[in-house]
């Protein structure tokens, strides 16, 4: 197929467009010199009426390879040149009407072929600017496709594995299936919510009002005007994915507090604290807080069916995380989490 392109193509391969001024008003000279001495070579042997004739080819190829500027210096020198050896009285730079409006066509034809060329160059170009931009957003479009189904796989991983662990939980107790259905539906619209939260382009990416808002989310959901939410976030994690899922063990420990820490009172203080650590780069620490009961004596969490624990406990170990949980000062209950951001 190489053999079909046309003459053009072959041409703008030595195109000077993208050199510098050296090497494009050279060429203008040496066009206007070798299309002079191809004249000068032809010229017994053609009849007069013609001292054009090598030159036109010389501009075009000129302003083609080298630009407007070029070609319009390849036009000067050759109309130059044309009008003192071909055009009588030769060898002179007399000027009649004859004269004249024979170099006035020629400036004329000059003009039209480099605004022509100029023309085509620039539509080219932006063509060519386009065909990129056209490029990088199919690109971008394939990846962003690429992403979502890797995000959707997740959450649908995540969702079997909320399911099988919430099958299990009615396999220990069958009568406690309804309630294991609410509690799945609940988790599940949480984590819709978690998403909205964190992939709407109107809310901003700072992952601290997020948080912020998850908060006021489950104080509201769960009827607690008298318990207060503080949120310190300083770092976050880098990917959507580990953002997703730092979100939902966050979800799940503050629910863990609301329904546990406060039986019986009516307020107290969740605190949910996340920051780079200082004497580990690329370490983050996740703590959440209450003032609530506190775990009574001997809790172990290995052995505790409950499925807010295990679900903390696979979202740590995604994150590649390590867990310990234990009393807050004074009173309360502490889960702190330190993983890679």
């Amino acid at each position: 197929m190489g053999s079909d392109r046309p003459v053009w193509h072959w041409i703008a391969r030595f195109s000077l467009l993208r050199r510098g001024p050296v090497s494009r008003y050279g060429m203008a000279v040496l066009a206007a010199a070798v299309a002079l001495l191809l004249r000068l070579a032809v010229d017994g042997a053609m009849q007069s009426g013609f001292p054009f004739l090598t030159f036109f080819p010389a501009v075009i190829l000129t302003a083609f390879m080298a630009g407007r500027g070029p070609g319009v210096v390849a036009g000067a020198l050759s109309g130059v040149a044309a009008w003192y050896y071909f055009i009588p009285p030769y060898e002179s730079f007399a000027l009649d009407r004859s004269v004249a409006l024979a170099l006035g066509f020629y400036a004329v034809v000059v003009a039209v072929d480099v605004a022509l060329i100029h023309g085509m160059q620039t539509t080219l170009a932006r063509l060519q600017e386009e065909r990129g931009r056209t490029a990088s957003l199919l690109e971008a479009q394939t990846t962003m496709f690429h992403e979502l189904q890797h995000r959707v796989a997740n959450n649908m991983q995540f969702v079997s594995a909320l399911l099988d662990l919430q099958r299990r939980s009615v396999e220990r107790s069958p009568e406690g299936a309804m309630a294991a259905l609410e509690e799945a539906g609940r988790r599940l619209h949480t984590m819709a919510r978690v998403h909205r939260r964190l992939h709407d382009p109107r809310s901003g990416d700072d992952f601290g009002s997020h948080v912020e808002g998850l908060c006021q989310d489950l104080l509201a959901a769960a009827g607690a005007p008298g318990i207060v939410c503080r949120v310190a976030v300083q770092a976050a994690p880098h990917s959507p994915e580990r953002l997703l899922a730092l979100a939902l063990l966050i979800v799940e420990a503050l629910t863990n507090s609301l329904k546990h820490a406060f039986a019986g009172r009516d307020g107290g203080t969740v605190t949910v604290e996340l920051h780079a650590l200082p004497d580990r780069p690329g370490q983050l620490r996740l703590l959440v807080a209450d003032d609530g009961i506190g775990l009574p004596e001997g809790f172990d969490v290995q052995h505790l069916p409950s499925l807010g624990w295990k679900i903390i406990q696979s979202l740590a170990a995604q994150l590649c995380g390590q867990l310990s949980y234990g009393r807050a000062d004074g009173t309360g209950t502490r889960i702190e989490l330190r993983f890679p951001a």
